[in-house]
């Protein structure tokens, strides 16, 4: 190897090592992305192995539209839809890449947690609901 490429390479890991030693961790994928943009931008919206998650997304959708027009009622029950149709998916989208298949089940656990409250909170719908469908868009390589 010979010395014009040494030096660049030594730079490159100085500055990663000073980059997490200094805890400037939360710039680091900017700073990542200006040595390697393809292959941060790949890693980003890299699909999940789920598959095509946009039936479950429609649902959570609609019921995040009935949410923001006030109709808790209505968002409750086309949610019961979003569950059903997860569960039957169950035996053949959790083998595909279990880890996320639970955290996407755990997302919609708390957003029929939410809308299946006593006196649901709107604010809690409206956020469970969003953190649901940005994670499903994540899953899709679309976040």
């Amino acid at each position: 190897m010979n010395r014009r490429m040494v030096v660049p390479v030594l730079a490159i890991a100085a500055f990663a090592a000073y980059t997490i030693e200094g805890s400037h961790i939360a710039s680091m994928s900017q700073q990542l992305s200006a040595l390697s943009p393809i292959s941060v931008a790949h890693a980003a919206t890299a699909p999940s192995k789920l598959g095509d998650l946009s039936a479950f997304r429609t649902i959570a959708a609609d019921s995040a539209k009935l949410v923001d027009a006030n109709d808790l009622a209505g968002a409750k029950q086309r949610i019961k839809d979003l569950e059903t149709s997860w569960d039957d998916a169950e035996p053949s989208l959790k083998p595909r890449a279990a880890a996320d298949w639970h955290k996407l089940d755990k997302a919609i656990d708390n957003a029929l947690e939410a809308l299946r409250e006593k006196s649901p909170e709107p604010a809690r719908c409206k956020k469970t609901l969003a953190d649901l469908i940005v994670m499903m868009d994540q899953m899709s390589g679309k976040g």
